[in-house]
């Protein structure tokens, strides 16, 4: 199967949006907000290699966030395992990343308060460098990203 294919179909699995925004961008928080992070990924990455508008670059730091959260997550599920265990470091420079990408874009954009998805990534780079690289993510304190009614 298509990667096209999966996410088409991952879309349809998700709950309808009635927003008027792009599905994709719509299925990306949805995916987030579960903690569904690679999903998050594919599902706006569809998305972004078809924009080269002035959202290109907005789309690309989601993109880099959710990455970040799923070196996090792996690390957590298998933090002794020889490549899991090291992904602490990858994920802030994804932090950092999604932090320039996402910047110009403060403090709102498509209906995302993205001032706080930025102090999220400094926080948690910040966090991650000044204890050694150990990881703060949890699933019980995973953040969510919502976006405003209208």
């Amino acid at each position: 199967m298509k990667k096209a294919d999966k996410i088409e179909g991952m879309l349809r699995d998700l709950p309808a949006g009635t927003s008027g925004l792009d599905p994709h961008y719509e299925g990306y928080f949805t995916c987030f907000n579960t903690q569904r992070y690679y999903e998050a990924h594919d599902v706006l990455e569809h998305l972004w290699l078809q924009t080269s508008d002035a959202n290109h670059a907005f789309y690309k730091g989601l993109i880099q966030l959710a990455g970040a959260f799923v070196h996090l997550q792996k690390q957590f599920n298998r933090p002794d395992h020889p490549k899991d265990r090291t992904r602490t470091r990858p994920a802030v420079r994804l932090f950092h990343l999604a932090f320039r990408n996402l910047a110009p874009y403060r403090p709102r954009h498509l209906r995302l308060d993205v001032a706080q998805a930025c102090a999220l990534s400094t926080t948690l780079a910040d966090q991650i460098t000044h204890s050694k690289y150990a990881n703060p993510w949890t699933p019980d304190s995973a953040p969510r990203l919502s976006l405003d009614p209208s």
